[in-house]
């Protein structure tokens, strides 16, 4: 198929690559050319001056770009890939943003012919480049079942929750249980650094029962270690926070752990943390050991 995609960073760098390994013709658009240049230069697919050429005659086309505004330029901006997009393509974003760019992007491309669905995913940049992300969508049943081929190629998991916005509202719920989890983890962790054990020694015992995640097989070492240049930067994670508890707001569900944890975030932020990945929740509890 042909296909376009939008956004090289760290996730989209290798999501981009796993289509073109997997046969389908490829071009790509990113804001700051010299990261399309790399990515050209990696995998030898095609790059677009800009998001409308990237779409044009493309079947799908991808985005995965920072928030609601930066995927308001790259689809509905001047020289946006909705005008590039012919009637009868499919707009797949994987971007983490808000359930009501979702569904304004929905009815844009109904308007004109095209199809949309918001595809947010999870897994970081280590599933991206595995090829073993979960993604979730929202949108109509024909248009999931059209993509979902392609999702495979770099998706471990691609579940279709609902009708637009679903995909965008899963995933809020997904880095709400995260700030949690990555809180307890930090606690956890701490508490046997101060009570005098082996913190290593004690994640190889209880990794093996009910306190097992995802994040304490692949953070524990890392944080223990002091080391937080893996996965996911706090900024990113203040972002997504904020899109749940804005929505929360609308929906009534209390998020008080989530509020706190966002508020822990940002202390990070303030000492120059920003750029640190979400498991340097510890370094607030070290100081204080």
């Amino acid at each position: 198929m042909k296909l376009a995609f939008i956004g090289l960073g760290v996730m989209g760098f290798p999501m981009a690559g796993h289509l073109l390994r997997a046969g389908h013709e490829v071009v790509v658009f990113n804001r700051t050319q010299s990261r399309a240049d790399l990515w050209v230069s990696r995998w030898g697919g095609k790059m677009a001056a800009n998001p409308a050429d990237a779409a044009q005659g493309a079947e799908l086309v991808f985005a995965c770009v920072g928030n609601d505004e930066d995927l308001k330029s790259v689809a509905l901006g001047k020289q946006g890939a909705f005008e590039g997009m012919a009637s009868g393509s499919l707009f797949v974003d994987h971007t983490t943003a808000s359930a009501d760019i979702a569904r304004h992007l929905y009815r844009v491309a109904r308007d004109q012919g095209c199809s949309f669905i918001d595809a947010p995913v999870s897994g970081g940049q280590a599933g991206a480049e595995n090829g073993s992300l979960a993604i979730m969508v929202g949108g109509d049943a024909e248009d999931f079942e059209r993509a979902k081929p392609i999702l495979d190629c770099y998706a471990k998991s691609v579940k279709l929750m609902g009708v637009a916005g679903c995909g965008q509202l899963t995933k809020m719920v997904n880095q709400i249980c995260i700030a949690g989890l990555i809180q307890g983890l930090s606690e956890g962790l701490n508490f046997a650094r101060a009570a005098g054990l082996d913190g290593q020694e004690v994640v190889n015992v209880i990794s093996q029962g009910a306190a097992q995640s995802w994040q304490m097989e692949n953070r524990a070492g890392t944080m223990l270690a002091g080391e937080f240049d893996f996965g996911f930067a706090v900024d990113w994670m203040r972002k997504d926070l904020a899109i749940a508890m804005g929505e929360a707001q609308r929906n009534g569900a209390p998020l008080p752990v989530t509020a706190m944890v966002d508020e822990y975030y940002r202390e990070i932020q303030e000492k120059g943390g920003n750029r640190w990945d979400t498991s340097s929740l510890i370094t607030r509890l070290k100081k204080k050991a």
